[in-house]
């Protein structure tokens, strides 16, 4: 973020999103543009992107497989969003980078292609960690990428490295590091996961929640039974079960919930989750 902007500069991204972008921009001294994803699909509205880009905008954030909604965009979108950045651009005279988030690139599911938003647009960012992949969410260690297509790369040499060791957290510790290798080969037990999916969505859609099947990332979010989220998260912990409510995450009246809990943990949640949705019915 602080290779690329500056103060005055403005920094999109999509709604609903991972709950720090916004601190992320705001940090770096640009001014966070929030726009929302298509309320049906939860794909990237274009309309909104294209109407929200102006002459200040420096950046975009996407975030595929999205964090919370669990949706993958679709090349077709991926490529649209590249010619509404390219042309706007050329407008104003100089590039507008696409941060792309990617943390949850290898948890996809039901054996979907997962197109990565670099391949549709060179001034492009690959960000992924290795946390998400090694179900450690919480562990900072990944890495920054600028990929061969970006025009001018080696201009940004300088400023990332000096962005991120002004920070302080440039380099990992040397274990770390000779591990990246072993890490790299190490995958992820995406047959649970899509187990624990698959018991969890059919199960709360019985019980008349409405929630979204998600084609990756490893939560499933689903509609609060009353407008107040935080609310109901209180009933839920009264029956032993821990959501995020979606105000966190700019979606009021939904909550999230994280399939990396144990099979035992999902299948005991089923008749808490029942018992929860009739007390506040009754």
């Amino acid at each position: 973020m602080h290779a690329v902007t500056g103060p005055g500069d403005e920094v999109l991204y999509v709604s609903p999103p991972w709950f720090f972008y916004e601190t992320l921009i705001l940090e770096s001294g640009s001014t966070p543009v929030r726009v929302p994803a298509d309320q049906e699909s939860w794909d990237l509205d274009l309309e909104a992107i294209a109407a929200a880009v102006g002459p200040r905008t420096a950046a975009i954030i996407i975030n595929s497989p999205n964090n919370p909604t669990g949706r993958i965009y679709p090349r077709q979108t991926l490529d649209a969003l590249a010619r509404i950045l390219t042309e706007a651009g050329e407008r104003n005279g100089r590039p507008i980078y696409l941060l792309s988030d990617e943390a949850y690139n290898r948890i996809v599911y039901d054996g979907r292609e997962y197109p990565t938003p670099v391949a549709s647009y060179p001034w492009s960012f690959y960000i992924y960690t290795y946390a998400k992949t090694h179900l450690a969410p919480g562990l900072r260690f990944g890495y920054v990428a600028v990929p061969p297509t970006m025009p001018g790369r080696e201009d940004l040499r300088g400023p990332l490295l000096l962005a991120q060791v002004a920070r302080g957290w440039a380099f990992p510790v040397a274990p770390l590091q000779h591990a990246i290798g072993d890490l790299d080969r190490i995958g992820i037990d995406l047959d649970r996961l899509q187990r624990r999916r698959d018991l969890l969505v059919p199960a709360l859609r019985d019980q008349g929640y409405d929630v979204v099947e998600p084609e990756g990332t490893f939560y499933v979010i689903a509609r609060s039974p009353i407008p107040d989220d935080q609310a109901f998260f209180d009933v839920l912990v009264g029956h032993d079960v821990y959501v995020l409510p979606g105000s966190v995450f700019e979606m009021p009246g939904w909550f999230r919930l994280s399939v990396t809990a144990s099979d035992d943990m999902c299948e005991r949640s089923i008749p808490a989750f029942a018992k929860a949705i009739a007390e506040v019915r009754a």
